[in-house]
């Protein structure tokens, strides 16, 4: 498993860097707040001429498509064309799109004659408000954003191909945190690509993750008139993923002219009824089922969403029998209008999706838990985020039983006065005292271990240090160094993430590691991996270790290669990038101790030490 995988890295950079190169042709890509219209002085007057836009920066501003300099639109994404995606269930589907040539736009009479988005805009946002292509992202380093020149001079084709092949979700929960991190960053668009379709790719990267809160925030990013047809798919998709229909009118109209499809012909009807004008939605559904733009479940709920805008005046049940695949449309739709999704149907589409409902907020308080814990173990949520739907799932007279005993447990965990009770209401969220708990339940209960006198707990030290990182926790599980045994997992993890560790360990330490509960002998090696990759062994004691372990730290491949040229030269956006295409596995137990070592190493290298610290403690406890 482990050699397949490292052949499978080296092969997916290899094409990679010969894409940056220019060896290949690159192929084409898979794949608002609400805004208020602020009217100019003097509305309704005659208006003069504005003033001509100043150009963009070269490389920034993509021409509309359709324009004789437009160049080929970028092939729709999977989900929207019937392919398969990159990985089985990585990304549910909605309505089939179709092409410019055979759309099928629904237009209601007597309109007025269409104004051009782009035109319009100029009128609606001043200049110096629109934002520029130049430099896209919601997060600034000042709010814990990556730098702005987080990709350097790295060639934005080659970056976009490396995001798009990533293999979504993947097994470590901090490397999912930094992922998410780098791609709702601010940062300046790179060479060889434009600031909207990398905010795209960015997006669609973040939706496969499960990440649609933040992937509606990066398409949000780019003012509309600067969508191109590739954002226009994603932003869909965004919207859908976070169950908010109304998240697409404003886009409607640019998304006919240039990215005609299906789902967009249906949100005209759609955005008709939620301004309230169902006079205008009806013939638009009418016309829009005779013409079999959509039908069965997709179009009864596209109705419930006109229904539910003021005067809509329509009731629409939704029966799921003989549905049985869950598209992106069907769970967007649902979420917005309160409709419960069957448990089988969910089953029929990846695991991000169960992301995307923990994270919508019309889903019921106890629906909610258990994708909520699968959504923290895998970084989507935080530990307080997770406590707090707890807190207020204790108080909800719908929430089920055994919910209301573990906010219970959770509630003595953290608040009872006798250390003895807060200890036992751990085990029993760990599900007792000789069962290896979950590491969503370790993350849950991250701020109560933290609350536990190390002189007190001696047994649990294992657990209660493991839960403490999952949340970064990292000075307070230091303080556990001098009462935890040395050469068990506790110690190991410490050893890891302590940030003011003042010595390196020899290797007569790093034997004594006994390798603790799991498989000891690759937690040995994790921990050799993480420990030289942190730079806290000896040179001569790295090459000692590796060889009696049979780590191979020096080999190298296209992958390595990369992920040491793009260290170098302080990227570290590529970096994390690079990373993640090394952890792309099933679990931790098929990720190679060497793809660690160089991982963590390159980390460390631009200025991530936080991060990668904590991704080798993490590599300990999951082992």
């Amino acid at each position: 498993m482990r050699t397949s995988l490292k052949a499978t890295l080296a092969a997916t950079v290899a094409a990679c860097v010969l894409v940056g190169t220019g060896a290949i042709a690159l192929a084409p890509a898979i794949g608002q707040d609400r805004p208020e219209s602020i009217l100019p002085p003097g509305f309704g007057d005659p208006t003069p001429t504005p003033a001509p836009r100043p150009a963009p920066p070269a490389g920034t501003q993509p021409p509309r498509p359709g324009s004789p300099s437009q160049p080929t639109p970028s092939q729709p994404l999977p989900s929207q064309t019937g392919a398969a995606p990159a990985q089985p269930g990585a990304m549910i589907q909605p309505l089939p799109a179709t092409t410019a040539a055979n759309a099928v736009p629904v237009a209601p009479g007597a309109t007025p004659a269409p104004v051009d988005p782009a035109l319009l805009a100029r009128y609606e946002m001043p200049e110096s408000a629109r934002r520029s292509l130049a430099t896209v992202g919601p997060v600034t380093p000042r709010d814990g954003g990556l730098e702005t020149d987080a990709f350097g001079e790295a060639d934005g084709q080659y970056v976009e191909t490396l995001m798009r092949r990533l293999t979504a979700p993947l097994p470590s929960r901090w490397m999912s945190i930094l992922l998410r991190r780098a791609l709702v960053s601010r940062v300046d668009t790179p060479t060889r690509t434009n600031g909207a379709d990398f905010a795209a790719e960015r997006a669609w990267l973040l939706l496969r993750m499960g990440e649609s809160t933040a992937a509606r925030a990066v398409t949000q990013s780019v003012d509309t008139d600067n969508y191109t047809p590739k954002l226009y798919q994603v932003a869909m998709n965004a919207a859908l993923a976070s169950g908010d229909p109304a998240g697409l009118c404003p886009l409607v109209a640019g998304a006919m002219r240039y990215a005609p499809a299906r789902g967009w012909t249906m949100a005209q009807a759609m955005c008709a009824g939620l301004s309230g004008n169902p006079a205008q939605a009806t013939p638009l559904i009418a016309t829009a089922k005779r013409r079999n733009v959509a039908s069965g479940v997709d179009l009864l709920l596209a109705q419930k969403v006109v229904g539910a805008g003021a005067q809509g005046r329509q009731a629409v049940t939704i029966e799921w029998d003989g549905v049985d695949q869950l598209t992106a449309w069907r769970f967007g739709l649902a979420m917005a209008t309160g409709v419960a999704v069957p448990d089988d149907l969910y089953a029929s589409a990846g695991p991000q999706v169960r992301y995307w409902q923990a994270l919508s907020p019309s889903v019921p308080l106890g629906v909610r838990l258990a994708p909520a814990e699968s959504a923290a173990g895998q970084g989507v949520l935080s530990s307080a985020a997770l406590v707090d739907l707890y807190a207020a799932a204790s108080t909800d007279d719908d929430t089920q039983s055994t919910a209301t005993a573990t906010a219970n447990d959770l509630q003595t965990a953290y608040a009872d006065r006798s250390p003895d009770a807060r200890l036992n209401a751990l085990r029993q969220l760990w599900g007792g005292a000789d069962a290896r708990p979950s590491y969503s339940r370790l993350v849950l209960t991250a701020r109560a271990a933290a609350r536990m006198n190390p002189a007190l707990a001696k047994v649990e030290a294992d657990h209660l240090v493991a839960s403490m990182l999952s949340a970064g926790l990292d000075r307070t599980a230091a303080r556990w160094l001098g009462t935890v045994p040395a050469g068990g997992d506790a110690w190991a993890m410490i050893m890891l993430s302590d940030p003011d560790a003042y010595r390196r360990l020899s290797y007569s330490d790093l034997a004594s590691y006994s390798g603790g509960e799991g498989d000891s002998a690759l937690k040995q090696r994790m921990l050799f991996a993480g420990l030289a990759g942190l730079g806290r062994l000896d040179q001569g004691d790295i090459e000692r270790a590796a060889q009696s372990l049979g780590v191979r730290v020096g080999a190298e491949n296209a992958w390595t290669r990369a992920l040491d040229r793009a260290a170098r030269d302080g990227q570290a956006g590529t970096v994390v990038v690079l990373a993640a295409i090394g952890m792309q596995a099933a679990n931790w137990k098929d990720i190679p101790p060497e793809a660690l070592y160089r991982i963590v190493g390159a980390l460390r290298g631009v200025g991530l030490d936080g991060e990668a610290r904590m991704i080798a403690a993490e590599a300990i406890a999951r082992a």
